[in-house]
């Protein structure tokens, strides 16, 4: 008799949340070591070097910033990690964009050291998962590295992440925005989550705790992002759309809306589209598959239009629309393979390619109401 797929909640060890953090650095150090590798995109590495060396330096510990080669790729893994190995070092912290993180990520995995994450923009919830994407020399997509466990720790410094394009925080939003609807989908069709386990309650309730810090906060969050300050309502969306998103689709599961984003990469004007602009598309063509409410529906989009996010395909940078194009995007979400079957109904490529139709035009009408 087979067994059963057990349940699961996955999670970093510590989610920190403040103002100031890079000089705090050495309180989180020496939870894990004493001796830190700081791998830095180019644009913070200095500030790094200004304020995390001195602070490390003055509490009796080591540190060394080193500028993130632009692209996780085994080679810059093996550089860094050869670079720590040298230096001694028994802690890798990241700074920077997902990139930088997921090379940190790679490097501890491999060495076998704890690793501390400093996200400088709030675009995903990537930080927070037991997952580095791993490309090729010439940038294009090698593979999805599966790690054991999830970062040590993720220290949210509000004042970096509140000084990022809007356009940036708002993508994040947009991502966590689509946390509650595909953890319930998953969980209603008792699917498997992001580590291949069945999802639990405690990530579908923190999914469902996302979703409501969203709609309570979105818009006061925007007022002060729009002008790179902080704020306690960016506090609270940041907590949203690193941790609880972060969380609660790992541990909840994925459906719908992030099978469409993936189907909508074989269109080449979106290429350049924000992972999570496309995933509020792929939102609500789940919600027309899922005939929601008009109440829930409303709901979604006033959060949308608060984060100032696109909604429709033409925002989203599409220029024509291609029935072929647009059924190709279909056939890639409705893979076997893909998060699709975790709604609680069987779909075809056409139920989707209609849906897709659908939530554009239903976006067209919301933009002009």
């Amino acid at each position: 008799m087979p067994q059963r797929v057990p349940r699961s909640i996955t999670s970093p060890k510590k989610f920190i949340i403040g103002n100031g953090m890079l000089a705090q650095l050495p309180d989180f150090v020496e939870d894990f070591g004493n001796n830190a590798l700081i791998i830095s995109d180019i644009f913070i590495v200095e500030r790094v070097r200004k304020e995390s060396i001195p602070a490390l330096e003055q509490a009796g510990l080591k540190g060394q910033a080193e500028q993130f080669d632009f692209e996780c790729t085994d080679e810059e893994i093996e550089r860094l990690g050869e670079l720590a190995k040298k230096q001694g070092a028994n802690v890798i912290v990241g700074v920077g964009g997902g990139k930088t993180l997921d090379t940190a990520k790679a490097v501890a995995h491999y060495y076998k050291l704890p690793v501390i994450l400093y996200p400088t923009i709030a675009s995903t919830d990537a930080p927070c998962t037991a997952l580095a994407v791993i490309y090729k020399k010439d940038r294009t997509f090698d593979r999805y590295l599966y790690l054991p466990q999830n970062p040590d720790a993720i220290i949210a410094d509000i004042d970096i992440l509140s000084a990022a394009p809007a356009r940036f925080f708002a993508a994040g939003i947009g991502d966590a925005l689509a946390t509650y609807f595909e953890a319930r989908a998953c969980f209603r069709s008792d699917g498997l989550n992001l580590v291949l386990k069945k999802p639990s309650h405690t990530g579908l309730s923190l999914a469902r705790t996302c979703y409501e810090v969203l709609c309570d906060n979105v818009e006061q969050a925007m007022f002060a992002i729009q002008n790179k300050i902080s704020s306690p309502a960016v506090e609270q969306v940041v907590e949203a759309t690193i941790y609880l998103s972060g969380v609660g689709a790992e541990s909840g599961g994925l459906a719908a809306a992030h099978a469409v984003n993936n189907g909508m990469s074989e269109v080449p004007d979106l290429h350049m589209t924000q992972h999570g602009e496309k995933v509020v598309f792929g939102l609500l063509t789940q919600l027309v598959l899922e005939n929601a409410p008009k109440d829930e529906i409303e709901s979604v989009i006033g959060v949308i239009k608060a984060a100032g996010l696109p909604m429709t395909l033409s925002e989203l940078g599409l220029k024509t629309f291609r029935e072929e194009e647009w059924r190709k995007v279909a056939k890639v979400a409705c893979d076997k393979n893909d998060t699709m079957c975790n709604l609680p109904f069987s779909v075809t490529e056409d139920d989707v390619y209609n849906a897709m139709v659908t939530a554009n035009t239903m976006a067209e009408y919301y933009r002009k109401h």
